[in-house]
């Protein structure tokens, strides 16, 4: 099993949601986050002042999936977020060693 997570840009959920719902994706967790990358932030105008928006508004999407599926996933994910322009995000894949569902005991592919 694997944890497959993405930092994409807020618009972009949907999009996301959506194409891992139509490879097989029974679940996933969001979770709003700010942060930066090359894109080093923004500056704006607000009321006449200048100042700097060191941290961006992003979106994590977290899901865990069988071996077979991280590929799958990986690409629904990058076709689905991909706008072509700088800040789109990344995506990490990390090994996991157990899931439990809490509720009925089950363990590893059987819980997700």
């Amino acid at each position: 099993m694997k944890k497959v997570e993405a930092v994409i840009k807020p618009f972009k959920l949907d999009e996301v949601r959506e194409a891992l719902s139509a490879i097989g994706v029974a679940g996933l967790t969001v979770t709003e986050v700010k942060g930066f990358g090359r894109q080093k932030g923004h500056t704006e105008l607000y009321r006449g002042a200048e100042y700097v928006v060191d941290f961006l508004p992003k979106v994590k999407v977290e899901v865990v999936v069988g071996d077979t599926l991280v590929e799958q996933a990986v690409e629904a994910i990058t076709r689905a977020a991909r706008t072509g322009k700088i800040g789109d995000g990344k995506i990490f894949v990390t090994a996991v060693e157990q899931v439990v569902r809490i509720r009925t005991g089950e363990t590893d592919e059987a819980a997700l």
